[in-house]
């Protein structure tokens, strides 16, 4: 059997196909689209995975979607009451995406794909948790799931058994450890939703030395992990700002970074309080859910998760004999999680046996052929020298070995955010200077950004201090002392350039590296390539970071390898059997993204808004005119009917003259839609919204309630089932 799992509309869209519980294929929209984290209906991505795994529509017997569309909007009306009249700007923002694609998931599946199959919704979490279980090694294990929101739920603690899964516990909307370090984030000068990693890599040079404040303050943290956020601090209930800028001006004692700002260390130990608090709180949630469970083994998704520094200490630190992050921790991972829990517990097909983990190296995307890349090169105009994959791996190892770096692409592309040997960038771990050429003259980011090893699984003890396997960069570990050039532990952002072991390209300045352990049976490509470089040098270390230029996603096509290439400093592109050099010359400038294609649904939706629009206004127009002349019904009477005829052919199929229509107005038809409804939903907001938010004043707020730190001893809740089943969007 086989299912198609969806996940859109908010961030890192993303499709996945599973048979019979194998993961057949899985991809992530943006690297289709060039749009960093695109939310969009993952149209390329659902094409992408069909095709690699050679399946047509008609094979698909389920559709599974990742979250209950009606209970997140259940969520957001409630706030919108709640926060009347503070929350008109995100009412007017936010309420056409939801007609127009939250809750019409079916039809853009119709629409775009034909699908007339069966469509399942299944609770976020619950999807976060499948996607951590059942691709994990284990068949019994304690599960946490920790993100900024689903539906409510924000944490949730569960259990998995061979094919059942439950979440037990849960924390609600608007208390959310994933919304805390995003304001965090925004406060610090990033952009929420996709520079937190920026935060937890800033961290290691500041002291948490407003830690205690936080917890005093900001965050309620009880001892079993549970916790209440001050909501005096945070604005993201109003669905606007995350802070309350004047508060954590007050708490800091230093202005909001604005985002072009120079870094200073007082930004620095923001960041390390943070993270600190962030690190606490999921110890002790993990130490709950081993009290409550009695598991040895842990799974862990959510887009918090992919903090891997907290999860290095939750490895180290916690009860645990063996602790597992699903690689595509975030969104993306919430289409694998939804296929996976529409097999295993809606369909109760069991589990397939499988040594380790069944994300085959999460390496899940397309791949492409010699002549793809052939052409690629062709239409460079780029001299490129084909080689059998040992000369290859001779000849990049060499070129590693000499400082050169070295654009890696091959196979097929990974999932989620971290590459993982087949779309990666290179160099020798060992130089000095390695770190701050990558950062500064290939990836074009800040310089305090660190950069992870890949090291051969065999050898990882000899470098770190690991317990166990980190095949996909989740885990933080600190070097073994063996490699260590100081003890001294590094502070402020002086420090930048300070060398602390035998390994500085990708040792933070701590002295810790967000290891890749590599195996055989997972990377078998990037396998040999380390293991030529440790015949070469005698280091089986590599440092790996994905292959893009900042503010890009991960490359897919040879196209996109060729583009970022071009325009860095980067010394040489191994793109499959072909080893390119970097033309002489000054770099290229990238080529902007390609424009979004309208999709048939679009072209279907302005068909019948424009011309019910234009019909509208033409019968109106004749009614006017009729008491003064005839041949003013008949030109009306006309334009009516052309309009009908418009709107029929274009509700029928997307023709190539009405799509090219379509796309040449659009933009003013937008606009003109916007502003209408802007006035119109602003008029519903405080006509109707509005005497239901003073209705509800009445009682106290359901939200926003404040809880004095006496009154409850943990603020764990039981997990709320899904009310209407798997097959409803509520």
């Amino acid at each position: 059997m086989k299912v198609l799992g969806v996940s859109a509309f908010y961030h890192d869209s993303a499709a996945c196909l599973v048979a019979d519980g194998a993961v057949l294929a899985a991809a992530q929209e943006e690297r289709f689209t060039r749009i960093r984290f695109d939310a969009s209906f993952p149209l390329q991505a659902i094409r992408s995975c069909l095709a690699t795994s050679g399946t047509a529509m008609s094979d698909v017997h389920t559709v599974a979607f990742y979250e209950k569309p009606l209970l997140r909007f259940d969520r957001a009306m409630a706030t919108f009451l709640e926060t009347f009249p503070r929350g008109r700007r995100a009412f007017v923002e936010s309420t056409p995406a939801w007609m127009r694609e939250r809750l019409r998931v079916s039809d853009m599946l119709r629409d775009e794909l034909g699908w007339r199959g069966p469509v399942v919704y299944v609770k976020h979490h619950e999807a976060h948790a499948a996607s951590a279980f059942y691709a994990s090694p284990f068949s019994e294990a304690a599960i946490l799931t920790v993100d900024g929101v689903g539906e409510w739920t924000t944490t949730a603690i569960g259990h998995g058994r061979d094919g059942d899964l439950a979440l037990t516990n849960e924390i609600v909307f608007p208390h959310s450890l994933g919304l805390f370090y995003a304001a965090v984030t925004e406060y610090l000068g990033f952009e929420v939703l996709s520079d937190e990693y920026k935060v937890m890599g800033l961290a290691a040079y500041g002291e948490p030395r407003f830690a205690s404040a936080i917890l005093d303050r900001m965050i309620d943290l009880r001892d079993d992990g549970s916790y209440r956020l001050n909501l005096d601090y945070f604005r993201f209930v109003e669905g606007q700002r995350s802070i309350d800028r004047a508060r954590f001006e007050a708490l800091f004692a230093t202005p909001q970074r604005a985002p072009d700002a120079k870094l200073e260390d007082i930004h620095a130990d923001i960041a390390a309080s943070a993270q600190a608090v962030l690190e606490e709180a999921l110890l002790r949630q993990a130490r709950h859910a081993h009290a409550i469970t009695g598991s040895p083994n842990l799974v862990m998704a959510g887009g918090v998760a992919l903090n891997a520094v907290a999860n290095g200490r939750i490895a180290r630190e916690g009860p645990f004999e063996h602790v597992w992050a699903q690689p595509a921790a975030g969104d993306a991972g919430g289409a694998l999680g939804a296929a996976l829990l529409a097999t295993h517990r809606i369909e109760g097909l069991p589990r397939p046996a499988v040594a380790g983990d069944s994300m085959k190296g999460a390496l899940l995307g397309p791949e492409f052929d010699r002549d793809r890349m052939l052409h690629a090169l062709a239409s460079e105009r780029l001299d490129a020298r084909e080689l059998d994959e040992p000369a290859l791996d001779t000849e990049v190892a060499r070129r590693l070995a000499d400082g050169q770096v070295v654009g890696w692409f091959q196979g097929r592309m990974e999932l989620g955010p971290r590459a993982l040997g087949s779309r990666s960038i290179l160099a020798d771990a060992r130089r000095p200077d390695a770190q701050r050429r990558v950062n500064e003259r290939i990836k074009f980011r800040e310089g305090f950004r660190p950069f992870a090893p890949a090291v051969l699984e065999s050898h990882a003890q000899t470098f770190f201090e690991l317990r166990g396997p980190s095949a996909y960069m989740l885990f933080v570990s600190p070097l073994a002392d063996a490699q260590r050039v100081t003890h001294e532990r590094a502070r402020g952002l002086a420090q930048l350039e300070n060398v602390v072991s035998t390994l500085p390209a990708v040792t933070h300045v701590d002295g810790t590296a967000r290891v890749q352990t590599v195996h055989a049976d997972r990377h078998p490509r990037f396998s040999r390539l380390l293991t030529e470089m440790y015949a070469q040098t005698g280091c089986p270390v590599l440092l790996n970071t994905s292959f893009y230029r900042r503010c890009e996603p991960i490359v897919c096509t040879p196209e996109d390898a060729i583009h970022p290439f071009l325009a860095s400093e980067m010394d040489a592109l191994a793109l499959g059997p072909f080893l390119v050099d970097r033309p002489a010359g000054p770099a290229r400038a990238l080529p902007p993204p390609p424009p979004r294609a309208m999709t048939q649904g679009a072209v279907r939706s302005f068909a019948r808004d424009t011309t019910l629009a234009l019909a509208i206004a033409t019968v109106t127009t004749s009614w006017l005119a009729l008491h003064r002349h005839s041949a003013a019904l008949a030109l009306g009477g006309g334009l009516a009917l052309t309009c009908l005829a418009l709107a029929l052919y274009g509700n029928r199929a997307p023709r190539t003259a009405f799509t090219a229509l379509a796309v040449r107005w659009r933009p003013v038809a937008e606009a003109v839609g916007r502003t209408l409804a802007t006035v119109t939903l602003t008029l519903i907001y405080f006509a109707v919204l509005g005497p239901i938010a003073l209705l509800r004043r009445r009682s106290a707020p359901i939200l926003t309630r404040p809880v004095s730190k006496a009154e409850l001893r943990t603020y764990w809740t039981d997990h709320e089932p899904s009310r209407g089943g798997p097959d409803r969007m509520y």
